[in-house]
């Protein structure tokens, strides 16, 4: 490039501080004053899951009452609330995974009720357009089989693959998850893995058939804190990749906050209390839910203690209030 003459350089200077203000504005584009969030991108989307008025019971004994709920395409969707409100019932009942329990009421999933399918229709649905990842993967793995040759099983059975074709897929998902040396590893019992390492196991298990639709039922119970974190990344990460939907449940709302697009939460009611009582609201300035009010409480206690948050206002997330009815003491 040619040399800048010094002499042009301190003239042009001089023009400009000479120069009066500029009469001509800059025009700037008009100010969105609602600009679309990412709930209301997924209320506009019709519904990959849709649940209407469920009612559970177990010997004529109601435990869970007129649920409502829906799910988006790739929306997250948390289910909160106290232990014994019903929210791992209610979820497991759609894939009619609760032995003895009564279910009523309708569950949309891309064009056809899961309440009314018969048993192996819903057996070939499980495992493939919706998966689950258990609570305790302890109890959900089989002890005598390797991760290996769980993992290889559901691409066998879910896709037709062979033995050798799947378990390099089972090896190609275990490095998906994050599992260092994934071809040894694959060979190891769920008892030789660390806890962290089983539930990524889990999840490599549960998104092999690549599921529109996953159920994560408190998948960060027995795991610390940091691994919680950890955890919990690796399924966003995952869910952001393949696009499908997510519904955790958990009643951790420090954890579900980092998570979720929007939160049902779900807590007993007095057996007076009937109908539905749901609403859609933000969590600031106050929830209209008890329960809600409670998980805020305790998540900004936990807050507090860090010296960082203190002061720091609530998040901004989409709650649904669902109910729950209380089984009466004997």
């Amino acid at each position: 490039l040619p040399a800048r003459d010094p002499d042009r350089v301190r003239a042009a200077r001089l023009v400009r501080r000479t120069a009066g203000p500029c009469t001509r504005r800059r025009t700037r584009p008009p100010h969105d004053k609602h600009k679309p969030t990412m709930t209301d991108l997924h209320t506009a989307a019709p519904p990959l899951l849709d649940v209407r008025d469920l009612r559970i019971s177990f010997s004529g004994t109601p435990v869970v009452h007129d649920i409502s709920f829906s799910i988006a395409p790739g929306e997250k969707l948390a289910l909160v609330g106290e232990s014994g409100s019903g929210k791992s019932v209610g979820a497991m009942s759609l894939l009619g995974l609760v032995p003895g329990a009564a279910v009523s009421g309708q569950a949309g999933f891309a064009g056809q009720d899961l309440l009314s399918l018969p048993p192996h229709a819903l057996q070939a649905l499980r495992g493939r357009d919706i998966s689950v990842i258990f609570q305790e993967p302890m109890t959900a793995l089989n002890p005598v089989h390797t991760i290996g040759q769980q993992i290889a099983e559901v691409f066998q059975v879910k896709l037709g693959l062979d033995r050798r074709t799947a378990w390099a897929r089972a090896v190609e998902r275990l490095a998906a998850t994050g599992i260092p040396e994934p071809a040894r590893r694959a060979k190891s019992y769920p008892h030789q893995l660390s806890g962290g390492q089983r539930q990524r196991a889990m999840i490599a298990m549960a998104l092999a058939s690549e599921p529109r639709l996953l159920i994560a039922d408190e998948p960060t119970t027995a795991l610390d804190a940091t691994l919680r974190l950890q955890i919990l990344d690796l399924l966003a990460e995952l869910q952001r990749k393949n696009g499908m939907s997510v519904l955790l449940i958990s009643h951790d709302l420090n954890l579900v906050r980092r998570f979720a697009d929007r939160v049902a939460v779900m807590g007993k009611r007095p057996p007076r209390r009937t109908g539905r009582h749901r609403h859609d609201l933000r969590l600031a300035p106050a929830p209209l839910h008890p329960q809600a009010d409670q998980q805020q409480a305790r998540s900004q206690r936990r807050r507090n203690r860090c010296p960082g948050n203190r002061g720091a206002g609530p998040a901004t997330v989409s709650y649904t209030h669902l109910r729950a009815h209380e089984t009466p003491e004997h």
